[in-house]
């Protein structure tokens, strides 16, 4: 299949001329690559039949209608955007709307606690404290901090966007004595050989930091963002600020913390107190 190996290259192209993610390049192109092991033919002889029968054979396997449409989204920006086939018109289920998980402030201080290292510790408390996500948690560098002003900048974010981030004086405080007299072009959180870390290593961190703290939730680096969001909500923060804050695009997916917010909730009175 060497012509779709070259048609495969071109989408490699674009996609990083576009300014995506490293991740989402990698999971388009691992689509792509499946997309066509699945049909055992070229790029240039791919009907709009061939991806409704991939798509189906997704569902078939009980692949989440989430799984399904990023396929299908990684397809369309290959052979409608790159190729301009015009084949992937077609609908797909809705993803499903999951709440997303959220730590009580009680649960952030025992995940804190129970990191076993000042660097783990460290990992937690600047998720938590700025609601960056993983990937921009791996690529924060020291120059990016301004400690004097307690901010800092989230360089080339989602959608190639930067964009500030709030650190707490509690989170200063440690960073001062953590980064030291590094070079200001260091990671913030180095791996040993100095590059940046894994996803799965800071994974790895949260993930054992909540089951010593005993916390049954499922608790991943994206749980600390939504807890942040969540508890800006309840301590009055206006949304359209937390939206700049989390480097969301769009209002409406900000709002979705307005759903599990249950301070906010409690502090709806009902009806019947009114008879």
């Amino acid at each position: 299949m060497e012509a779709s190996d070259d048609r495969l290259s071109r989408l490699e192209v674009e996609l990083k001329l576009r300014g995506f993610s490293p991740r989402t390049i990698k999971v388009y192109m691992s689509y792509n690559r499946r997309f066509l092991e699945f049909l055992g033919r070229p790029a240039d002889r791919v009907s709009a039949d061939d991806v409704k029968a991939y798509l189906a054979h997704l569902m078939g396997r009980g692949n989440s209608s989430s799984t399904v449409s990023l396929a299908k989204a990684s397809l369309r920006f290959f052979y409608d955007d790159v190729l301009g086939r015009g084949i992937v018109a077609l609908k797909t289920p809705k993803s499903e709307k999951k709440l997303p998980a959220v730590l009580s402030k009680d649960e952030v201080r025992a995940l804190i606690a129970n990191s076993p290292t000042e660097k783990s510790r460290l990992i937690i408390e600047t998720l938590y404290s700025t609601g960056i996500r993983l990937s921009e948690c791996i690529m924060l560098r020291i120059s990016d901090l301004e400690l004097n002003e307690r901010i800092g900048w989230v360089r080339k974010g989602k959608g190639s966007k930067d964009r500030l981030i709030i650190l707490s004086e509690r989170l200063v405080e440690h960073l001062r004595h953590y980064v030291g007299e590094c070079p200001e072009q260091s990671f913030v959180f180095p791996s040993r050989s100095g590059s940046q870390l894994s996803s799965r290593n800071i994974q790895g961190i949260v993930k054992r930091a909540a089951l010593r703290a005993g916390i049954k939730k499922k608790v991943s680096p994206h749980t600390l963002r939504h807890s942040f969001a969540t508890h800006l909500l309840e301590n009055g923060v206006d949304i359209r600020r937390i939206q700049e804050l989390l480097g969301h695009a769009n209002l409406q997916t900000t709002q979705i913390y307005t759903k599990v917010s249950t301070d906010q909730l409690r502090k709806i009175k009902s009806p019947l107190d009114s008879l």
